[in-house]
This record gives C-alpha cells, structure tokens and sequence, in this order.
C-alpha cells in the first residue's frame, strides 16, 4: 500500500488534513487505531461522560503518580477512534487568545502569529450564532466546521453572566471574536444536534473520495531510509507490513503518541534511546519534552430551587432524553450542556484572561457521579498558563506499551498561589446578587476551608486533568537545540516527516485544544502541498484598557 502522503491519527488534526490534501488530488492513507466511531454514546451530545470513559474508544494512559497530587494517577484520555479525541472530547470551541498565537511566534514558531492563524480558523469554520450575538465578520462562514450555541434556557446560565458583570468584569457574547475576556455564550461543536468531530465534518466527506483510504492498524514506527521518512510500519492482525509514502510521513497522533512514535523511530534524546536500545537517527532532546495541560477544579453549590440537570439524572428521564434525541436529534440530549463561560485576568499587570470557567448547571464528576446533595450546579475552573512543564518517555522498545506520562503538575509555587485565586474568585462570582435565589450552600470545596492551608490540601486532592495535553514536539526555528519541528512542522533532522497535532504547540493556548489542533491540521496542509500561506488578517482584538493596573 502506498499514498503521496501517510498520515498517522484520524483525530483533529489527521482528519483535516486528510480533507484538505485528498481535496487538492494527493493520494491519502490514515492510519488509525481505534474503530468506528458509529453509535449513540459518541454521538449524541449530551452523553459526553461515556465514550471518554469506555476501553473500545480511549487509549486508556494515565499518568505517573504526581507527587503534589498527593501522588494521584490523573486520568489523559485520548481518542482512540475515527476523530480521535474530538469523538470523546467535551465539544467546547476555543479558538485561544490572539496572544497566545503571537507568543508561539516570538519563541520561534514564524508564521503562527494570530494575524496568520486567524484565516485558518476562518476556512475551516461554519459558524451558527443561534440568536445568541457574536460578530460574523471575525468568523468563518462556510468552513466543514460547525460551530454553534446551546439553547441556553436553564436560568442559570444567565445568572452565572449576569454574576460575572455584578462583580465588576465584561461581557462578551463572542469570546472566539474581537473580545475574549469576559462572560458570556459557550461554543461547541454541535451540528443539528450531533457531535460535530473531526470524522463528521472532515473525514467522512474525504472517504467519499477515491483519493482517500483509512487503514486500521498500531502504527509501530516510521521507516526512515538514508534520513528520510518512506513510510510506516504498522502491526494489523497478527501481521506487520509497511505502508509507503510517496511524498511525506506525517504524524497526528497526540501529544502522547506522536513523540513516543519519533522515539520509537530514533528520533528523540540519544541517552534515553540507548537506554532502550533504539538506533539513533536524529538526536533531538526536545522530543516528549514541554508537555503540558489545564488542571481544573469543580466548585460545586447546592441549589436552593428544583432547576438543575438533577431532575433528568435517573433511569426513566435518561430513556426519554435518548428516545427523543434517536428519533428528533432534539431535547437535552442535543448539547453538551455547557452553554455559558467566562475569560477573566487573575490579577492586574495580567495583559490577557489567565483563568477559564466551564458552567453546568449539574453538580457532577466527569465519571458521571452525581453529588450527593442532588440539585447543584458547578464552574470548572483553572489557571490557563501553568509554568510546570513534564514529560512523555518510553517505558519500553515494544510498540503496543504505553508510554510514561509525567505531567510534573504545580511543581511551582506561582501554580498554587493561581489556583487559591481561583477559588476565591469564583467564590466571590457565586456571591453575587444574581445566584442568591439558586444557592443553598457550596458543596466543594466547602465553606470551612479558607486558609491557604486548607485550599492546598483541597487542590491536591481534588484537581482532575481538563484533558488538555500538549507541547512535546514544539515548533521553534531549525537552529533551536529543543524544537522537534520547525514552522512548517518538518521534523528538524529528518526528511519527508512532520508532525502535526496539538503536540508541535510550543506553550498552551487559553482554553480547550481542539479547535487549535483543528487549525493546525488546515494550516499544515497547506504547508504539506507547498501552497503560499493564507494571507494575513489584520484584525485588532479587544485588551483591558487598563490591564496594567486593574483586575477587572
């Protein structure tokens, strides 16, 4: 079997890149893991708690116990099916804030300023503002993307933006728009009430073409020849066989297993693939390096009124919302629930938000265990830009073992002065007038714990990854000892390979990754086919104006 271009991961990324290069007449074979992706529990929306927790679609890793997570192994799910983790993930779009995407140029990564990666999130959206505001000249309008908006009718949606402007912060009513920073409308990928993934929007219209093929196998490693990628030795059956590139190898496989695909080829720290016998091709340190992610908290509140998800969370009321949503595509069961968040700045001097809130109107664990209490409602909320930095490295040469996930969380001090504030300031939101009819008391972390003491204990305790992993093969520029790829995603030592998922990211982007990883699939192809880059955008986002010396 051989194709133009090979390329491992049906997930965010895999998938659009699939689309756009078999759409330009390359010849494309994926190479993906996992099996279909057909069925309730991945499409219907409102059941987002199941496929992250089932074996038939999740690579299962966790990571190494983290020692100021009183040496908790946190959970990294990871897509292990057609769309990869889009088919498993929250379906919450975040484009990142546009200085996100300057600071990855600053540190090396040319080309990926905001002005350059806007255009791409303009191609590849199909945005629906469902009567909830939002400019439409900053979004894409006809892109194989839907994004659009909850229905919004829980009251306390609107109680937790109303609360945020009570506290003296914005409001914005498009925080992928000129104006991240703020309350208002969440996003997600929802299409006519299904999980619009990566496989919906991107590779089912690609597999209809003759140009595309998806072949399902463990993709082992990359057969690199006089230093360069020919192709890729994948184990199907009980049998391994090669499958050749034409043009070029590219790997989307995640930030777990795309550096741990470039070890397993030679491509990594020489010391540590000696350690494991594995020829050296290119000796670069920074492979697996950089990893980081989102920790977050659920501050719960007991609900004073009857008016939560609580009341649909039995068997018989389950059986109505999934009847309805098989047969209408309607009803609860057609969001992911999260319909409100905010953006805001932890402290003055902070130029753009550092923290981010999810809402739900349910107090629950992503496990899908409800609290004890019943009705309550939650905001998941954490720092955006953690200084800790771990690792991905191989605990063994075979291929089918998982690799070792070390996310060295809040290994800083600044992590834990963040997340106390986070706490606070979310209390003090759920303080304000708007919630006084809805509250009854705060569940977790409770109203007895106050002191700095108490908060820490409770983090270390309770914080759970938002599944957001990324930065172990960072872009950077060719002459940068710890970049993997340089801004055309090339593997810096070896030709004819690029990675291309959220794990070239060289710092983590305000919110959740897929709509960033999506962006670097359509970017990348681009690149992939020699195409000149979309032209820039000029677009000037919305910063505090006085950013430096107030908070709010």
């Amino acid at each position: 079997m051989q194709a133009d271009f090979v390329i491992v991961g049906a997930g965010s990324a895999g998938c659009a890149m699939a689309y756009r290069l078999s759409e330009a007449g390359a010849s494309v074979i994926v190479i993906e893991h996992g099996g279909t992706d057909v069925g309730p529990f991945i499409q219907m929306p409102a059941a987002l708690s199941y496929p992250m927790n089932m074996k038939r679609y999740d690579w299962g890793f966790t990571s190494e116990p983290e020692p100021r997570l009183n040496n908790r192994r946190l959970a990294c799910p990871r897509g292990k099916v057609l769309g990869g983790s889009s088919s498993i993930n929250g379906m919450v779009y975040v484009r990142g804030h546009a200085m996100d995407f300057d600071h990855w140029a600053k540190q090396g990564a040319d080309g990926w300023a905001y002005a350059d990666v806007l255009p791409y999130y303009k191609r590849m959206e199909n945005w629906h503002d469902n009567g909830h505001g939002g400019d439409p000249s900053w979004r894409g309008s006809d892109g194989p993307l839907h994004v659009s908006r909850g229905p919004r009718q829980n009251p306390l949606y609107h109680a937790f933006v109303e609360a945020g402007r009570q506290a003296g912060y914005q409001t914005t009513d498009d925080y992928n728009g000129e104006q991240q920073e703020g309350f208002g409308p969440m996003e997600q990928t929802v299409w006519q009430g299904r999980r619009w993934s990566a496989a919906n929007a991107y590779l089912r219209p690609a597999m209809k073409r003759v140009n595309c093929t998806v072949v399902n196998g463990l993709a082992q490693r990359v057969v690199i020849e006089e230093g360069r990628a020919t192709g890729v030795e994948i184990r199907r059956g009980g049998t391994v066989e090669v499958i050749r590139a034409n043009r070029e190898v590219v790997l989307a496989a995640s930030s777990i297993n795309s550096p741990k695909l470039l070890m397993l080829s030679g491509i990594g720290p020489a010391a540590h693939l000696a350690e494991h016998g594995i020829e050296v091709v290119a000796d670069r340190p920074g492979v697996g390096q950089n990893l980081q992610d989102h920790l977050e908290l659920y501050l719960q509140m007991a609900a004073s009124q009857p008016i939560t998800l609580y009341k649909h969370w039995n068997l018989v009321s389950k059986a109505v919302i999934g009847a309805q949503w098989l047969v209408f595509k309607k009803g609860f069961g057609a969001s992911n629930q999260f319909e409100s968040a905010g953006f805001i700045r932890s402290q003055p001097g902070v130029a753009y938000p550092d923290i981010q809130f999810h809402f739900l109107p349910l107090a629950v664990r992503y496990d899908g265990k409800v609290a004890a209490e019943g009705h309550g409602f939650q905001a998941h909320v954490g720092p955006m830009r953690s200084p800790s930095r771990g690792a991905v490295t191989l605990a063994s040469a075979d291929p089918a073992q998982a690799p070792k996930i070390f996310f060295n969380y809040m290994s800083t001090e600044e992590d834990w002065v963040d997340f106390r504030r986070c706490i606070r300031l979310t209390r003090e939101i759920f303080a304000q007038e708007a919630f006084k009819s809805f509250v009854k008391r705060e569940i977790q972390p409770g109203a007895a714990l106050q002191s700095d003491d108490d908060l820490d204990g409770f983090i270390a305790e309770h914080a759970e990854s938002a599944y957001h992993p990324c930065g172990t093969c960072r872009m950077g520029r060719p002459d940068d000892a710890r970049a993997v790829v340089d801004p055309e995603a090339r593997v810096i030592g070896v030709d004819g390979l690029r990675v291309a998922d959220s794990s070239i990211f060289p710092r983590i982007t305000n919110g959740n990754l897929n709509a960033p990883s999506i962006m670097v699939g359509e970017k990348v192809s681009d690149h992939l086919l020699g195409r000149a880059p979309l032209a820039r955008a000029n677009d000037e986002t919305w910063v505090h104006p006085n950013w430096q010396i107030a908070q709010r």
